[in-house]
């Protein structure tokens, strides 16, 4: 049986079709500089194929991801999933033969690469019993096909390449079939452009490009000007699955649209001249006033200051009250509050910390610290990590899990611990250092690196750089967030 997919119109008003089956056998390709229609030509093209075969979308800018309500493809986001998630997403797909638009909108160059490399080989490796036909269209294709390495690491690009030549080179036998777009064919890896057999070939300036285009067409090169004449939307057709000879086809409309749209003129705002000025040179409004600054204290000399520490604190001679269990608790909490909430205490270590609790209980009439070095150490790492009442049932589990670890490291971990309870975003390296007592981004890493070997953190990255960690002895996630 044969599916025709009506593309437009010739010279003459005829309708242009394009048959399916041919192009599921020897592939496609569309070339056109930018706003010559190519993007509503692929629209067109999906539209009208859509529900007579899977369709694979690789949508670089998130321009198709408005044929998920109208035609039921499944919209994948690939910045809110790692590189692992999208190959097991992309097999599930094969499997199930469902429509998919993978945008890759908000992602960098070489993740946009990385996640499309791991999409196609994902594809191409599917078990046989899961090679039904499908259309796979990439748009943009120059920029996962590149002539040369640009900006991309190596292994990025070798990879990108080598998804895209597998896709136009030996996916047929696996029922895949390429369609790609670009905007420059000088640009696009000439192994991956040559295995096309059909072409839709828009307007394009550069000589180059023309050239290239012109081969492609079976044209002479002095016939090659009138790629360069053709207005928006008309293409030069040809290949088996549409067209013998070379002709023009004016693209016909599409039911769905781009979430945005090419640039229209507005009317300029209609104030005089001179309000627009001042409101372009309006001063910044003044910021609240502070209170004023207390006076310069007296810098104290060196000697006397070494004397000061020097001399032993006198022995209180009026006895003080006893105070029970649940005041000397509350004053415990006051103190390490007030500790942590002085800046100057951020990058100090417990051991240092702990002098300045002793003076600090003793101003709050505890003549004795309450607490040892260690017992300090872990209410220190409770405070820093924003736990005020660490007698709840999960705490408790959290700091025996904690406790397999350095004292050093209960903080940070508790810091995790917290945000994954609350479902919160991931803490920066930048918080995790500040509670771990450094400044350094290095070291807070090479701590989650550590704590992850004893099995006690597992870290996730997605595609757009978000961290989020699981901690899989007491069930808790943070949410996705930069780490830097």
């Amino acid at each position: 049986m044969t599916v025709s997919v009506n593309l437009g119109t010739d010279t003459s008003g005829s309708s242009v079709t394009m048959d399916l089956e041919e192009l599921l056998a020897t592939r496609l390709l569309v070339q056109g500089n930018s706003g010559s229609g190519k993007s509503h030509l692929l629209r067109r093209l999906l539209e009208r194929s859509a529900g007579k075969v899977q369709q694979v979308v690789i949508d670089p800018e998130g321009d198709f991801v408005t044929l998920g309500p109208a035609y039921g493809h499944v919209i994948v986001e690939a910045g809110d999933y790692a590189v692992a998630e999208i190959a097991r997403i992309a097999a599930r797909l094969r499997e199930h033969r469902a429509s998919v638009v993978l945008s890759l909108e908000g992602l960098e160059a070489e993740g946009q690469m990385r996640c499309a490399a791991a999409f196609l080989s994902a594809l191409f490796d599917a078990p046989r019993e899961h090679w039904y036909p499908a259309l796979v269209v990439v748009d943009e294709a120059q920029l996962f096909a590149p002539t040369t390495g640009g900006e991309v690491a190596e292994e990025v690009r070798r990879a990108s390449l080598s998804a895209m030549t597998n896709l136009m080179c030996r996916g047929r036998k696996r029922g895949l079939a390429g369609v790609i777009a670009t905007q420059r064919l000088a640009k696009l890896a000439k192994n991956v452009a040559a295995e096309a057999s059909n072409f839709l070939m828009g307007r394009t300036f550069l000589d180059i490009d023309m050239a290239r285009a012109a081969d492609l067409l079976g044209m002479e090169r002095r016939q090659a000007d009138v790629i360069r004449d053709l207005p928006r939307g008309r293409f030069l057709a040809l290949g088996p699955a549409v067209s013998r000879r070379p002709l023009t086809v004016a693209i016909g409309s599409v039911e769905t649209s781009a979430r945005s749209g090419s640039p229209k003129l507005v009317p300029l705002p209609s104030a005089p001249p001179e309000d627009l000025a001042d409101l372009i040179f309006a001063p910044e409004p003044l910021a609240p006033m502070l209170p004023l600054a207390p006076p310069e204290r007296r810098a104290v000399p060196a000697d006397e200051l070494e004397a000061t520490i020097a001399r032993p604190a006198p022995a209180p001679t009026i006895a003080l009250p006893e105070k029970d269990a649940a005041e000397l608790d509350a004053i415990v909490g006051r103190v390490l509050a007030d500790i942590v909430a002085d800046p100057d205490n951020l990058q100090r270590q417990a051991p240092v910390l702990y002098q300045d609790f002793g003076v600090r209980c003793r101003m709050a009439g505890v003549p004795r610290p309450p607490l040892d070095l260690p017992g300090f150490t872990r209410r220190l790492a409770c405070a820093r990590a924003g736990i005020d009442d660490v007698t709840e049932a999960e705490w408790q589990q959290a700091l025996a899990i904690g406790g397999t670890l350095p004292d050093d490291m209960l903080g940070p971990f508790l810091l995790v611990a917290r945000a994954a309870r609350d479902g919160a975003p991931c803490p920066s390296d930048a918080a995790i250092a500040q509670t771990y007592g450094t400044s350094s981004l290095g070291r807070a890493r090479r701590l989650i690196g550590y704590i992850e070997s004893r099995e006690l953190f597992v870290t996730r990255v997605d595609l757009g750089g978000r961290r989020s960690i699981t901690i899989p002895h007491l069930g808790w996630t943070t949410a996705p967030a930069e780490a830097a």
